[in-house]
């Protein structure tokens, strides 16, 4: 069971200013895809693709998109893939010592777990809803921290990090907004009000 908000003649509508930011960063992610395919590891490249298919999916879900018959089979599929490829390239850098890049993998590994609960879990489940968004921000804020720290490599000259910090950062904006797409931040009624959130089957 997914959340919502409102159909009909009052349905939310995007706001442009927000639209037009969110597909930019979401633009920006998919050229970072040829970034680490022309200056990093393997890894970082199927991790990196495997990310901006989950990030695509969360917005197509949380986004207000119409989604025929059959959707549901085909997104639970390409997600259980990426999953798996994100799973790999988490093994994959414990086992060469990548900390940080381990840490931070595994850190988004519980944003997704979270997200997946506020949009399953029913509306009614108050005190879970609350405990949800307690640990998502948790771990956003443990993810704003990774991400410092690879600016703070870059500026002390690791030229490696930059691309890293960079991607870190455009992560937490793409995901911040896929928070907002959640919650109906982003979205105002014709009538110019906030939308209301209700369960959507």
């Amino acid at each position: 069971m997914a959340q919502g908000v409102i159909a009909g003649p009052t349905k939310p509508r995007p706001v442009r200013g927000f639209a037009l930011f969110k597909w930019a960063v979401y633009a920006l992610l998919a050229g970072n895809v040829a970034l680490y395919a022309l200056g990093g590891t393997p890894t970082e490249t199927v991790d990196t693709a495997a990310w901006v298919l989950l990030l695509l999916l969360f917005e197509w879900e949380t986004g207000g998109w119409r989604r025929p018959r059959g959707s549901r089979t085909v997104a639970r599929l390409l997600r259980a893939l990426a999953g798996l490829a994100v799973l790999w390239a988490c093994v994959d850098y414990a086992l060469d010592g990548e900390r940080l890049d381990f840490a931070n993998a595994t850190t988004w590994l519980g944003v997704v777990l979270a997200l997946e609960l506020e949009l399953r879990l029913p509306a009614r489940w108050r005190r879970a809803h609350l405990a949800r968004r307690v640990f998502a921000w948790a771990f956003y804020i443990a993810l704003a921290g990774f991400a410092l720290a690879w600016w703070a490599l870059a500026f002390g000259g690791e030229r490696e990090a930059w691309l890293d910090a960079w991607d870190a950062s455009l992560w937490l904006a793409a995901f911040v907004v896929i928070e907002l797409n959640v919650f109906g931040w982003a979205r105002t009624r014709p009538d110019g009000g906030s939308p209301a959130r209700v369960a959507a089957s």
